[in-house]
């Protein structure tokens, strides 16, 4: 299926939980002198139109990038990615939405590179349009699950990778477990960011993922966010990133920023006592 368009759901709060921690992500590995590569298996279009018709029938990202840019001052540590939002809105405001893609363009140096996926047609051409004329960038029109694997171990062998598909089919999970496993093999050296949402009881695979991704990786650390309880119902009420081989001590990093960003982005009440919900955990495979 190649139904998904991300233009409806751009900036809303699994974008903002997704780019935040990309951001800090790649902050920590740019620490380090030596180059390195962003592959992205579901790039999108790279950039978003926040005035389009796709984003205002929805108006989603207005409970999301809309509420975290109006208290940019609280959150310092998240500055590339502000920065990579006004890049594109030289007028001010964040109309122009950057995607994972731009946003890593954003923030990787000269001497990196960006290895980008996307199946969907109309989607890699605004992809390519977007992003195709920097030297730095490969565009692949091709199924990133496959694409992936086939791309390991990149050059400079250094770097991290984003899973993120839509969860449109429910076969994604066992793709994105199965491609993990796969990719991690190949270059087990590499970082990894698993983006997942969280839907309503009935259609919630994250737990199933979770088991999924125990069974073939030794240790990975889990970031969610939830902004209302979850119900019966499909809505997203949060979303989540499994992170393999973070840098050292992201766990602190995350732990500081997971609480203020729930409480900015809150729609709903989750505990008695308390505004919203955020979790940060280690899974490790059994013994």
């Amino acid at each position: 299926m190649l139904s998904y368009l991300h233009g409806f759901h751009a900036g809303n709060h699994a974008d903002v939980l997704k780019h935040a921690v990309l951001a800090l992500l790649l902050d920590a590995l740019l620490v380090k002198p030596k180059s390195l590569v962003f592959l992205d298996s579901h790039a999108g279009s790279g950039v978003y139109d926040l005035t389009s018709k796709q984003a205002r029938k929805t108006n989603e990202s207005a409970n999301g990038i809309g509420r975290l840019w109006a208290r940019q001052e609280s959150f310092p540590e998240l500055a590339r990615y502000f920065d990579a939002i006004a890049a594109l809105n030289p007028d001010g405001g964040y109309a122009r939405y950057p995607g994972s893609p731009q946003l890593a363009r954003h923030c990787l140096r000269a001497d990196d590179r960006l290895i980008l996926m996307e199946l969907h047609k109309a989607e890699v051409q605004t992809l390519r349009h977007a992003l195709g004329g920097d030297p730095r960038v490969n565009i692949h029109h091709r199924d990133g699950f496959e694409g992936l694997t086939a791309l390991l171990p990149p050059k400079p062998p250094r770097g991290l990778v984003l899973i993120d598909p839509p969860y449109e089919v429910k076969t994604d999970v066992d793709r994105v477990a199965n491609c993990l496993a796969a990719a991690h093999a190949r270059w087990p050296a590499g970082s990894y960011a698993i983006w997942y949402p969280r839907l309503g009881v009935q259609r919630d695979q994250a737990a199933r993922l979770m088991r999924k991704l125990s069974r073939e990786i030794p240790e990975f650390l889990i970031a969610e966010l939830a902004v209302r309880p979850q119900t019966d119902d499909f809505g997203m009420h949060g979303s989540g990133m499994a992170i393999v081989n973070p840098p050292w001590r992201f766990e602190e990093r995350l732990g500081t920023l997971l609480p203020r960003l729930a409480d900015v982005l809150a729609l709903e009440p989750i505990q008695s006592g308390s505004t919203t919900g955020w979790r940060l955990e280690w899974r490790r495979r059994p013994a």
